[in-house]
């Protein structure tokens, strides 16, 4: 029988702290996790369109390094959400 849980992702959507500039490009600062945790980004990698396999929705990938780890980050306008663990 086999007894290993799997790890269900989930989808959780976060608040954003980003800078608009003045060709309309959104750059992602900082997110804040519903329990009121708060990260720096510390880099954004690379910005396509792209879905969310594991979680579910479409939308704006951002490839980035939030403490010290590569995560997605999604905009799916007018949300921004990241794949979570259950």
């Amino acid at each position: 029988m086999n007894t290993i849980k799997e790890n269900k992702v989930k989808r959780v959507n976060v608040e954003v702290v980003a800078r608009h500039d003045t060709s309309g490009k959104v750059v992602p600062l900082s997110i804040t996790w519903p329990d009121g945790r708060k990260f720096e980004i510390n880099r954004v990698y690379n910005i396509c369109r792209a879905a969310s396999l594991k979680a579910g929705g479409i939308g704006l990938r951002y490839s980035c390094r939030i403490a010290g780890k590569d995560a997605y980050l999604f905009y799916e306008d007018p949300v921004w959400f990241m794949e979570g663990r259950e």
